[in-house]
């Protein structure tokens, strides 16, 4: 796994200690993710060379940079490629690089979140301030002064919960990519850090400066993409007792042998970073430091985003992704319960996100009904997010099928990767 001080097979004697009172032995047993043929979990090969062909001819026609894909069935990758370069100076990409992978950060602290309400450590409409005390009587924004950052707030009609900070209706902000200009003011005068740094700054440092600005509206009433899941990083180390990282570390990464899947790489494993490209005048060229330093993996040390700070490989985010298709279990382990996903997977903001297609739950967007019959994106109950980086993934309960495709570039490429992705995998299945 990637750390920065503490070798594996130490993070490995640990967790056996600790995880007495975490996961517990389950009748299921599912094995951890094998590889195994196609036809034997009802996909056909023919159909999956399709995304082979489509994923050389993005890179041929430049739209790409690289890519690596993974398709996994009934817990047996399948498909397993990588694509293209690695960096511009046309290093081949691996099957093991290492993808920062951003947003794709939220649904694995929303888990941490939920192993520990299994524990009954809380209960989801909690107010936050029950816990971390600066949240108290929270301020709605209502009038702006551009010239010099002066504003006037009222006190908003109810507390932050839990709830709200893990579906984005807290009504806090994103700052520097927040979509409301006041608010990137605001939180820039503040002086926090919204995503990827090489600052050494604490987690809690940054969440209680957050508890200090005003929101963008009433909590519970709008969706609106924030920094909750960072708030609940720092709210996961103030229940535990320890750095939301070591969290991580010992209660899900070393259980699921996740080991290549952390905020900051060793030395060790920093060649397999994928830089980050963007397209200038049809040629790749390595993306520039602007408000974060494209080598925070590499770089960084101690800010531990619960957002947006985490980097992967295609195989342990499948592996993450195979423990909730499993419905909680993995390898013997059970990390949440079949009951727990089902309220995390249940429509938890109702008209306030998105349309007809996609519903949000306690960590992904999923499919609804209406979703299928679009067509190409899964069966309902498919639950899917992205990142920053241009990183998508699905998972379909029903067909227990996982797909997951990561690049790592900015800015407009022309790439259409994405939905050909799962569009292709769907028309893959042969049973």
């Amino acid at each position: 796994m990637i750390r920065k001080t503490v070798p594996i097979f130490l993070v490995l004697a640990c967790t056996s200690l600790i995880h007495l009172h975490a996961q517990t032995p389950s009748q299921q047993k599912s094995p951890p993710l094998q590889t195994g043929s196609p036809e034997a979990v009802g996909l056909s090969a023919e159909r999956l060379d399709r995304i082979d062909h489509m994923l050389q001819e993005a890179v041929e026609e430049n739209t790409i940079p690289g890519a690596v894909a993974l398709v996994a069935r009934n817990g047996k990758i399948v498909f397993h490629e990588a694509y293209g370069q690695a960096n511009t100076s046309g290093k081949p990409l691996q099957k093991d690089a290492i993808f920062r992978i951003a947003s794709q950060t939220k649904a694995i602290t929303s888990t941490a979140v939920m192993m520990l309400w299994e524990e009954g450590k809380f209960q989801l409409d909690d107010p936050i301030s029950k816990y971390i005390p600066e949240f108290k009587n929270p301020q709605v924004l209502v009038n702006f002064r551009y010239a010099d950052t002066s504003y006037t707030a009222r006190p908003a009609e109810r507390e932050i919960t839990i709830r709200h900070l893990l579906t984005h209706t807290s009504g806090l902000g994103y700052g520097v990519i927040d979509g409301d200009e006041r608010m990137k003011m605001l939180y820039q005068k503040a002086g926090t850090t919204d995503l990827f740094t090489t600052e050494n700054v604490p987690i809690k440092e940054i969440v209680l400066k957050l508890a200090e600005l005003p929101l963008h509206h009433d909590p519970g009433t709008k969706y609106t993409y924030s920094m909750g899941l960072d708030v609940l990083g720092y709210f996961i180390e103030v229940i535990s007792g320890m750095s939301f990282e070591q969290f991580l570390y010992e209660r899900l990464f070393g259980p699921l042998g996740m080991e290549d899947t952390g905020f900051y790489l060793p030395r060790s494993k920093a060649d397999r970073l994928v830089a980050i490209q963007r397209k200038v005048n049809g040629q790749w060229e390595d993306y520039p430091n602007t408000f974060y330093d494209v080598d925070y993996p590499i770089n960084g040390s101690s800010f531990y985003s619960g957002g947006a700070g985490l980097s992967s490989t295609a195989k342990d985010y499948a592996t993450f992704l195979q423990l909730y298709l499993n419905g909680g279990e993995l390898n013997g382990k059970r990390f949440l319960s079949r009951t727990t996903i089902a309220t995390m997977m249940a429509d938890q903001t109702l008209e306030l996100y998105g349309g007809a297609e996609q519903h949000y739950g306690l960590a992904f967007g999923v499919l609804t009904e209406r979703g299928q019959a679009k067509g190409g994106l899964g069966s309902p109950g498919t639950f899917v997010w992205g990142g920053y980086f241009n990183t998508q993934y699905f998972a379909d309960p029903q067909e227990k099928i996982i797909g997951i495709i990561l690049k790592q570039t900015q800015g407009p490429t022309g790439d259409q990767t994405a939905w050909k992705f799962k569009q292709l995998v769907g028309a893959a299945v042969d049973d």
